[in-house]
């Protein structure tokens, strides 16, 4: 996590682990490590205590909140999902294009990747606009 200075407003920028961490809770809502170790495992394999340490360590950074009410600790987050993948995104935009969002555009509609449903997609949003 990177952080501007003490007593600024600080937007936290979670690492890629932690990210995937995020994504489990954002999708199925607040979990216990057991539960989130299981989901990230169907992606890669990560050992328990590897997923318990990274929890631990995000609630210390303010990214998570434990519920130590029962037996079995369950974990929520408390970034906002939209928000951080927005801040995130604004990021990326800016280190990678020089914060020309129709660059990035660009870029993303002429990969391969890209399938012809989306360009409609982007298309119709266009003509929206």
């Amino acid at each position: 996590m990177k952080e501007d200075k003490p007593g600024n407003n600080k937007e936290i920028i979670p690492t890629k682990t932690e990210i995937d961490v995020l994504q489990v809770l954002w999708q199925c809502g607040p979990s216990t490590v057991r539960f989130v170790h299981e989901k990230l495992n169907e992606q890669k394999n990560v050992q328990y205590t590897s997923t318990l340490k990274l929890m631990q360590v995000m609630t210390e950074k303010g990214m998570l909140e434990r519920d130590e009410t029962n037996m079995k600790h369950i974990y929520k987050p408390l970034l906002e999902e939209e928000k951080t993948k927005g801040f995130m995104l604004e990021r990326f935009v800016e280190s990678m294009y020089n914060g020309s969002v129709s660059n990035m555009m660009l870029a993303l509609i002429g990969t391969d990747k890209t399938s012809k449903e989306e360009l409609e997609k982007v298309k119709a949003l266009l003509n929206k606009m």
